[in-house]
């Protein structure tokens, strides 16, 4: 039930999403290597680059100096913009997703944009927690990662709270 909650809620934050102000602008570049790394963040939606930046700004405030980390958390959706859905489509893709439904192309993007991301922030020499954060955000944590670095990452995403929730639901 929480992670249906989680969807809705997410659904209302996508749709209000305010765009970046100049200020947040300037923390997210900080943050970025320009080209196509900078690029890939701007292009996302609204929404998207809200999620990431406030992701970040949850990795600052617990591990203060961890760019790599802050990083991980800004990035790990790029992967989304390559879908071109809007709130309706992201909700239709996840629903046939968890169904096994057919699903069009553009949905198959959305739901495998940890795969797509990774890969560009591979390409572009991203650190490696970046690439694997990226890759698995909604799996498991890959080895070598450092758990408490994980799910630092995971509670900032609001990963980790969400899947708390269904772990003491059972």
């Amino acid at each position: 039930m929480a992670d249906w909650l989680h969807l809705v809620s997410r659904f209302f934050d996508v749709v209000t999403a305010r765009p970046l102000d100049d200020e947040e602008r300037r923390r997210v570049t900080a943050l970025l290597r320009p080209g196509p790394e900078a690029e890939a963040f701007f292009a996302q939606s609204a929404a998207d680059q809200r999620h990431g930046l406030e992701a970040a700004e949850v990795v600052a405030r617990q591990a203060p100096g961890r760019r790599d980390l802050q990083r991980a958390a800004l990035l790990h959706d790029i992967g989304k913009r390559r879908s071109g859905l809007g709130a309706f489509g992201r909700v239709v893709a996840t629903l046939t997703g968890r169904i096994g439904g057919p699903w069009g192309r553009r949905h198959r993007l959305y739901l495998n944009h940890g795969a797509l991301g990774a890969s560009e922030l591979e390409a572009w020499g991203a650190e490696a927690i970046v690439v694997a954060y990226a890759r698995h955000h909604h799996g498991e944590r890959p080895a070598g990662v450092d758990p408490g670095e994980w799910e630092l990452l995971l509670e900032a995403d609001g990963i980790g709270r969400r899947r708390r929730v269904r772990e003491t639901s059972r």
